[in-house]
């Protein structure tokens, strides 16, 4: 949003587009420490500073708001605003009565120059009612004080920083706990919060005029800060706390004076995320001990045939068997990753392989080959769909090529595979004896086939369609990706 007003409103282009946009993404921390609202505005483009834009807007988090409705886009002229005009041609901070934008409330307005350099971005406006409430109390003259002071970092351009190591939405703010040190690196003062984060890691001293490393908390993030005058971010476990801690420099004309310690406790969150590595890790255990124990029902149906004398009875097992091969190799990609989505054509290349491998002999040589990609489908998927699939291919093994009659030596044997955005297309293409006369798919009695038809139009929601090609035989599978979850839950 900020790009495109600028671009289309004003002449903030290029680099100091970008310092607007950094400040814009780190500017909490200021509007926290003030408890106030801060508007970024920029001059319309040709008018010299008569009139600005509000570019970007930020509410606090430590207290209340005057501006509940979102303020960016709106124009305020040198009329309404004076003090803008003023901050933007002499480039100081500036402070003075003025109202409500779009409203009469008066309040109180503190102009800061953002500059870059010698260029100057924009102005922001510090915006507080004219009357407080109260007497202030020690945190919030001290966090006005670490606002002032960066501030002037604002209107030096030492602020925002080139360097930002966390995105806003992970970095620790104000409320979670805030310290406060000096140039010589000793505390000045501790937020409340920030102290029940010590006492949870054990450290009930009285902190102010010590040293971090005094009270035996690891100053290491505050010291690196200072010399690199720049924010560094570390976490610290000490017994089942941890605390992720963001060290500020307060420069003084580039020279660091003090910094500013933000902490928040992620024990819990990184509690969950152990949790997490460890439930993916049983469901990846889980995914390989069920493959080893289909290759297992798999070797002992293989070991049962070879004791049958009834070849009938023999290729019925053989069947069973590599359609349990079908679904273990799902589950060996699936152990792989702790994700539930694999990629599918790591099942559809095992599975062409062990057909091919199985079929083919020196009287007869069967070729398979794969083309297009699935992408990645949801494990509940990606199991049926390797069985459709064996099916598919077994089924022209059988009766494209079959061992009696006139039937070739050899033959082609092509897997189609097709993703748009909400559907998958599977084509299993042969150029083999073509389908017998008067064939019906829907009044086939064949096990294979009948198991496909289950899969497809009942787990998957999908369709199916068998026709003659030139020559062999044109198999054309679709299913639906969109809600493939939504069809088997119904199911």
């Amino acid at each position: 949003m900020l790009d495109e007003l600028a671009v289309a409103n004003t002449e903030l282009v290029g680099d100091d587009l970008a310092h607007a946009r950094r400040l814009a993404m780190s500017w909490r921390l200021l509007a926290d420490l003030c408890f106030a609202d801060l508007l970024m505005l920029v001059p319309v483009a040709g008018e010299e500073a008569h009139r600005f834009v509000v570019v970007a807007q930020v509410r606090p988090t430590t207290g209340q708001t005057l501006y509940p409705s979102d303020m960016v886009g709106t124009v305020v002229d040198e009329v309404e605003r004076p003090l803008l005009r003023r901050v933007w041609c002499g480039g100081d901070i500036t402070e003075g009565d003025a109202t409500v934008i779009g409203a009469n409330e008066r309040i109180r307005v503190q102009g800061i120059p953002a500059r870059r350099g010698d260029s100057m971005v924009a102005v922001l406006t510090r915006e507080t009612p004219t009357t407080m409430g109260r007497k202030l109390g020690e945190l919030e003259r001290v966090y006005l004080d670490v606002f002032e002071r960066l501030s002037r970092m604002v209107a030096d351009g030492a602020f925002p920083f080139e360097r930002e190591e966390l995105a806003p939405a992970e970095a620790p703010t104000v409320g979670d706990g805030a310290i406060v040190l000096d140039a010589d690196a000793k505390i000045v003062f501790a937020s409340p919060n920030a102290v029940s984060a010590l006492h949870r890691m054990g450290i009930h001293a009285y902190t102010t005029g010590l040293h971090l490393a005094e009270l035996g908390f690891e100053d290491a993030a505050v010291m690196a800060a200072l010399r690199a005058r720049a924010p560094v971010t570390e976490e610290m476990e000490r017994g089942d706390v941890s605390l992720l801690m963001r060290a500020i420099p307060l420069l003084s004309y580039k020279r660091p004076v003090g910094a500013l310690l933000l902490m928040r406790d992620v024990t819990e969150l990184r509690r969950r995320d152990r949790m997490l590595m460890s439930k993916d890790a049983t469901i990846r255990e889980i995914h390989h001990r069920v493959k080893n124990n289909l290759q297992t029902i798999a070797a002992l149906l293989r070991l049962q045939g070879r004791r049958l004398h009834s070849r009938e009875a023999q290729q019925a097992l053989e069947e069973s068997e590599r359609r349990i091969r079908s679904i273990a190799i799902v589950h060996e990609t699936l152990s792989r990753d702790a994700s539930d989505v694999v990629p599918f054509d790591e099942i559809v290349r095992p599975l062409v392989r062990v057909v091919e491998e199985s079929v083919s002999t020196p009287e007869r040589w069967l070729h398979f080959a794969v083309e297009g990609d699935a992408g990645n489908l949801p494990g509940e998927v990606a199991t049926p769909l390797a069985v459709v699939l064996n099916e598919l291919m077994q089924n022209a093994v059988d009766h494209a090529f079959p061992r009696d009659g006139d039937a070739p030596a050899g033959g082609h044997v092509l897997v189609r595979l097709v993703r748009s955005i909400d559907e998958l297309r599977i084509d299993v293409i042969d150029d083999g004896v073509g389908l017998p006369p008067g064939f019906s798919l829907e009044q086939s009695t064949g096990l294979g086939l009948s198991i496909v038809q289950a899969l497809v139009t009942g787990e998957l929601a999908g369709s199916m369609e068998m026709r003659n090609g030139e020559p062999g035989t044109w198999v054309h599978v679709r299913v639906p990706i969109a809600a493939p979850r939504v069809s088997l839950q119904a199911g």
